[in-house]
């Protein structure tokens, strides 16, 4: 299980917009997620239309009349998506936790007792750096760092990092921090020379994904939904879908377990070894031809659907192609071509994808 903060202290960064649509783009990515909504002003719960009696402030507080635990105050919002409801209750909180002993741990210590079959946790931070926003630090291992084109949203990022190293220092919790460029305009000149600024300061520290301003966005939280329910095919869909790509990218394996030694060797003493056959990749050649293009790259379920210099094709008077070693499967894939992402059009097996358009698709047999 993963547990993710969405953390800034700039309010209209995006960050509850980030934390309710990654949530909902991960669940329709076949994992199950809770969204837990620690910030008093509950845009996270209101934005989802949510009304509950309880909320984790009755699981944190030692003081509330009902107290209750974090199972009996989730509810659902869609397949695979719950979310544990907050309200302004909760601002009393900080007051409740300031005179008490392992105050920045009480979500952690919530969460280690917490049996459940999660996938992934989100928790969406209030706007500052008080003991809530320490709280969902300590609780968890990576931060994803909304953040605008902007000059003071940058500014803003130094004061979380000194946050993030406190919480290193004093309680030996160690937790990785990546940089989402969010409501980024691509009208605008000013975005793509703010985005070179960020690019450079953060460098490895950034998702390659971005949210592009889209009003489907806002709509869809005026109508207390999440924008894969309001809008599957919007830009502001898209960009979610793949920032969740990405993120899903970055799953570990589980580990095998330890195997035991006394028991192998009898069995290798014992029986014929049997006979094994491998399973070899064959070489994929994908080509496209551009003539005009200054850019092109291939993207798809072999490669995370990312967009880096790994993906870039070569060109060659005009066509561009990249060699690829796939193993046997079946892969969903497309060009992009200076930013436009198209189907391959020299390929006729092709599929609809989540936004209404056509992936290409390759099968492999590589036995």
């Amino acid at each position: 299980m993963r547990i993710i903060s969405v953390t800034n202290q700039k309010g209209g960064c995006g960050k509850t917009t980030t934390a309710v649509n990654l949530a909902a783009s991960l669940s329709n990515n076949n994992r199950k997620v809770l969204l837990i909504d620690l910030d008093p002003q509950a845009h996270a719960t209101l934005g989802l239309n949510i009304k509950s009696d309880l909320s984790i402030y009755n699981v944190l507080s030692k003081l509330t009349n009902k107290k209750a635990k974090l199972s009996q105050i989730i509810t659902n919002v869609s397949d695979n998506f719950d979310i544990a409801p907050s309200g302004m209750v909760l601002s009393t909180l900080e007051q409740e936790l300031a005179g008490e002993i392992g105050r920045e741990s009480r979500l952690w210590d919530t969460l280690n007792g917490f049996k459940n079959d999660y996938d992934y946790i989100i928790i969406d931070c209030p706007p500052n750096l008080g003991i809530l926003t320490i709280n969902a630090i300590r609780a968890t291992s990576e931060i994803i760092v909304p953040v605008e084109a902007s000059r003071f949203s940058l500014e803003g990022l130094s004061q979380l990092a000194d946050i993030i190293g406190l919480v290193k220092d004093r309680l030996d919790h160690e937790v990785d921090f990546k940089v989402l460029v969010t409501n980024f305009d691509s009208r605008l000149r000013h975005s793509f020379k703010m985005l070179d600024k960020i690019k450079a300061t953060f460098k490895e520290k950034m998702f390659s994904n971005i949210i592009h301003v889209n009003v489907k966005l806002k709509e869809a939280q005026n109508e207390g939904t999440h924008i894969f329910n309001y809008d599957k095919y919007c830009r502001g869909t898209k960009d979610y879908y793949s920032l969740s790509r990405e993120i899903i990218t970055q799953e570990k394996a589980p580990p095998m377990p330890k195997p035991d030694l006394k028991s192998k060797m009898k069995e290798i003493l014992t029986e014929e070894l049997p006979k094994i056959e491998t399973n070899k990749l064959t070489e994929v050649v994908f080509s496209v031809f551009a003539p005009e293009a200054k850019d092109v790259h291939v993207a798809g379920d072999f490669n995370g659907w990312k967009l880096d210099k790994t993906t870039r094709m070569n060109n060659q008077n005009g066509t561009w192609s990249m060699k690829l070693s796939l193993d046997s499967g079946r892969y969903h894939y497309r060009f992009v071509i200076d930013g436009k992402w198209i189907e391959d059009f020299n390929n006729p097996k092709r599929e609809m994808n989540p936004f209404g358009q056509l992936n290409s698709l390759l099968e492999v047999n590589s036995w």
